[in-house]
């Protein structure tokens, strides 16, 4: 097997801004690619700062292993993301990114895309994905809003006048609006808007508390009216049990905990445990969106919007249309890299 990859700065249509103040106009990521004879894969990580990853620190890592991922007998992706997860402990971001184009590989290897190799056939049924909103001025946000129709936004919040914001975009739409605070409220706070949140159409709310809180979040998790889902809260499989009782769903991103193969694991644990199945952007090109939409089918909600809210793009085979994705049906992954 050969390992290749290349680094990319891919800019923002809008500056995005999410709480505490974190704005990024570009989002640097990795995409590897892994050889096996005429096949190729493809795989992308985004790199977070919040998370403490660079594009820099994952080339280091990589270039460093490269040779002993290179040794190995790739047959199919599970085997081989434990045998990375034992080879880079706690490089979540980048085992991500070598799973993916494990699956990819395997897809294309095997002539079926990956939900076909799921058992898992689209309906028709499938959610829409959102569209995000980040924190800005209310008109910024507006005028972003009225600029890309959807039937959902999803929109970033914090302790800072959003309740306002929120009212404001309410009078200019009747489309179901998700919040996502990054943690951005103490207990008291977000206890305080609630009764107002309940009168607005909010379909959810994503990580209201600091993802420590866990004695708080179970009981705003009793008392809220509106459901409540974990981000922060639930980063890897031992994440997925303690959300129980705590929130009403949970948002897998597929960077955060390490890609395809475990994201299909806490699928089946949080439906075991009743809890609702989002899965989440951070910002991938269509690249890695086309590992998120492979799952739609087995989603109640699902954040893919990041080739919207980029101005640039690596890859094609996705289609966007009004909320509704639709996959290029083609092996793998079912995208082709641009360029």
């Amino acid at each position: 097997m050969q390992v290749y990859y290349k680094t990319y700065q891919l800019p923002f249509q809008y500056p995005f801004t999410i709480s505490k103040g974190r704005t990024k106009t570009h989002q640097p990521s990795l995409v590897v690619a892994l050889q096996v004879g005429k096949w190729i894969g493809y795989g992308e990580s985004p790199a977070i700062t919040y998370y403490n990853i660079t594009v820099e620190e994952m080339v280091a890592t990589l270039e460093q292993y490269k040779p002993m991922i290179e040794k190995y007998a790739f047959t199919e992706p599970e085997r081989f993301w434990h045998y990375l997860h034992h080879l880079l402990p706690n490089q979540h971001f980048l085992v991500n990114a070598l799973d993916m184009a494990g699956w990819d590989l395997y897809g294309k290897m095997n002539q079926k895309p990956l939900y076909e190799l799921w058992e898992t056939p689209f309906t028709g049924k499938e959610p829409v994905t959102d569209y995000t909103l980040g924190i800005d001025t209310p008109e910024k946000m507006l005028q972003k809003m009225q600029a890309r129709p959807h039937p959902v936004y999803k929109i970033k919040i914090d302790n800072n006048n959003s309740l306002d914001t929120l009212r404001y975009l309410r009078a200019h739409t009747n489309v179901p609006f998700r919040l996502d605070a990054n943690e951005g409220f103490t207990y008291q706070q977000f206890k305080e808007i609630l009764p107002d949140l309940a009168t607005i159409n909010i379909e959810f709310i994503e990580q209201p508390l600091a993802k420590t809180n866990w004695e708080e979040m179970k009981q705003l998790f009793i008392e809220s009216p509106i459901p409540l889902i974990a981000d922060e809260s639930c980063v890897t499989e031992k994440d997925v049990a303690s959300c129980a009782g705590h929130f009403h769903g949970i948002n897998i991103k597929l960077t955060k905990c390490s890609g395809i193969t475990p994201a299909l694991r806490m699928i089946k644990q949080a439906k075991k445990l009743g809890l609702k199945v989002m899965m989440g952007s951070m910002n991938e090109s269509s690249l890695g969106s086309a590992a998120i939409g492979n799952f739609l089918p087995q989603l109640d909600y699902v954040d893919m919007d990041g080739p919207l809210l980029l101005s640039e793009d690596i890859a094609k085979g996705l289609i966007y249309d009004n909320g509704e994705i639709t996959l290029s049906g083609k092996f793998g992954l079912g995208v082709q890299l641009l360029g």
